[in-house]
This record gives C-alpha cells, structure tokens and sequence, in this order.
C-alpha cells in the first residue's frame, strides 16, 4: 500500500541509464516515492495526467520537445505542480529561463545524493531551491545588459554560420541594420569577434545548436 505521506515524484530524462541511477538513489529515502519515469515530454506529460505528483525532476533536453516546454504544459495541467530542473546545462540564461517560468529548484547533473535529495525536501516545502554556483550566474546575467528580440535573431543567425548580406535577407532588414545589431551584440557579450560571440552564447544558454 503507497504511503500517502510520501513526496510523489516523476523523473524525466532523455537517458533510461540516469532515469535508473535516479530511482535507486531516491528509492532509498523511505520518503520519496517515484511514480513513474520517461524519456520523453509526451510521456512526461501523460505520467502528470495520470498520476499527479508532487514533484518533478526535469531534464531540459529531451528527444521530442525541450525541457521548456515540457514546463509549460505541466504547468497549464496542475498550477500547483513543483519542477526541479536536472540538468547539464549551466548556461545563466537556461536558468533564468527556467526559473522565470515557473521552476522552483535548479541542480546541475554531477550534484551528489545529498544536494538532490535535500532540493527535492525543501521544495516541496514550497520553497526554492537553488545551489550556491547556480545563484552565481543568475546574478552575472541579471548585471549584464540583455539582447533584444531582434539581436537574439541575428545572434541566432551568426550561429548558423551566415554573414551579414546573408542574415538581412532571412530577417528582411538592410545589411547595415544586420551591422548595427552584430555590433551591438559583440559590446553586450564583451567579445571582439562573431565566432567569439556565438562560443560566449552557446556556454551561457543565449542559444542552442
């Protein structure tokens, strides 16, 4: 018989390996009770439908949808639902991103036992749960000045490789609009050149490849 004060969690990963190695640790806390895995969004999502749990532990990147969306569905489906976010991507702007949208913990894939197993506690306390070096580059983004919709485009477009004359046909603006931006773009990075700029980009989640 299932123990009705036990934390209901799901865990979703694109890895059944990790999705294993997560139960048997958390299976050990007589406390955590893992309802149900999956490797996909969609499953994700079913698992939430049926079984409501308390907490989900969620991977950013999956093989159907990403970590994101993921989210904001489990979210439409139950308000009340607390999402950690597990994951290697560290990038600020991943975690500024997941937190603004509605996750209550943030630990990176490499945290021992004990920091998973305590984040899952003091979330489902109803409070939030972020690691000291995560808390670290969420305060670096919030002081660097942010792209604007139209220069993650172009950065976007950087990041495929295409040059100027190039981008302002894919985004229909002038080639000396698409300067103006990728100059602007180098200043709020803090880089000097555009391959630079997609690296920069890249480590710190601005944009996905």
């Amino acid at each position: 018989m299932k123990n009705t004060d036990q934390i209901r969690i799901i865990c979703v990963d694109d890895h059944p390996i990790v999705l294993e190695g997560l139960t048997g640790v958390l299976s050990l806390q007589p406390e955590f009770f893992v309802v149900g895995t999956s490797v996909t969004g969609a499953g994700a999502v079913e698992l939430l439908r049926k079984d409501r749990p308390d907490i989900v532990l969620l991977d950013l990147s999956l093989r159907d949808e990403t970590g994101f969306q993921v989210m904001r569905e489990m979210l439409d489906i139950q308000a009340d639902i607390r999402i950690i976010i597990l994951t290697s991507l560290e990038g600020d702007a991943d975690i500024d991103r997941a937190l603004a949208m509605g996750a209550q913990g943030y630990v990176v894939k490499g945290a021992t036992r004990d920091e998973l197993t305590r984040a899952i506690r003091i979330v489902h306390s109803g409070k939030r749960y972020i690691p000291g070096d995560v808390a670290a580059k969420m305060a670096e983004y919030l002081g660097s000045e942010k792209l604007t919709a139209r220069e993650d485009q172009v950065l976007a477009q950087m990041a495929r490789g295409k040059r100027n004359k190039e981008i302002g046909a894919e985004l229909k603006i002038a080639e000396d609009t698409v300067k103006m931006h990728v100059k602007s773009i180098l200043a709020k990075l803090g880089v000097s050149d555009r391959t630079e700029a997609v690296t920069v980009a890249l480590r710190r989640g601005l944009i996905h490849l």
